[in-house]
């Protein structure tokens, strides 16, 4: 597959958060502000390549050769914490009022199922590490594609008047399941 597929499938036909619906907690959660948005999508990038690389070299330097496979989960979720940690400890310095502005949401990506999904995804489908890390660079953007969509889109409706049911979580959730229906179009391009 060359590169232009990976980052079109990736992006908008396996989206990970409106095609698989993985990370939806930062999704909603950080999408209000589009400046936020950016911020959050940029450090679940940072955090999701290098984890994919580093459990990529775990699982083929350690796990698989040790017969320690078993300890997959366990091990890949010890290494985003660790690569989050030190995505908070950069932000808390060079970027304050980003660190403020993502608040809880920063060390909830430790458990953010997408950056875990991604990392046993390129596992589970044998991939080399050059070919896992551009197919783990193309669903950071369509994490970051999605949550500035839904930013823009929350940013809108705090401009315009509307009824209380339609704001909030249940709208955001609602909102979610339009978009994912609309990126369902791109299904048959790649």
């Amino acid at each position: 597959m060359d590169i232009f597929a990976i980052f079109i499938s990736t992006i908008f036909v396996n989206n990970i958060l409106l095609a698989q619906y993985l990370g939806n907690c930062p999704f909603l959660g950080c999408s209000k502000k589009i400046d936020v948005a950016i911020g959050m999508g940029a450090a679940v990038t940072f955090v999701m390549v290098l984890a994919t690389l580093c459990t990529w070299l775990l699982q083929r330097y350690v796990l698989d050769p040790f017969g320690l496979g078993y300890l997959q989960t366990i091990v890949f979720i010890t290494v985003i914490a660790s690569l989050v940690q030190l995505v908070e400890m950069i932000l808390k310095k060079s970027v304050p009022p980003l660190y403020k502005a993502l608040g809880i949401f920063l060390p909830l990506i430790t458990t953010n199922c997408a950056v875990l999904g991604v990392a046993i995804l390129m596992q589970t489908e044998k991939r080399e590490l050059f070919e896992s890390i551009l197919y783990t660079v193309g669903y950071s953007v369509g994490f970051l594609v999605a949550l500035l969509l839904m930013a823009g889109i929350r940013q809108r409706q705090e401009v315009l008047r509307l009824p209380k049911s339609v704001s909030g979580t249940a709208a955001g959730l609602v909102l979610a399941g339009l978009m994912s229906l609309a990126f369902m179009a791109f299904k048959g391009m790649v």
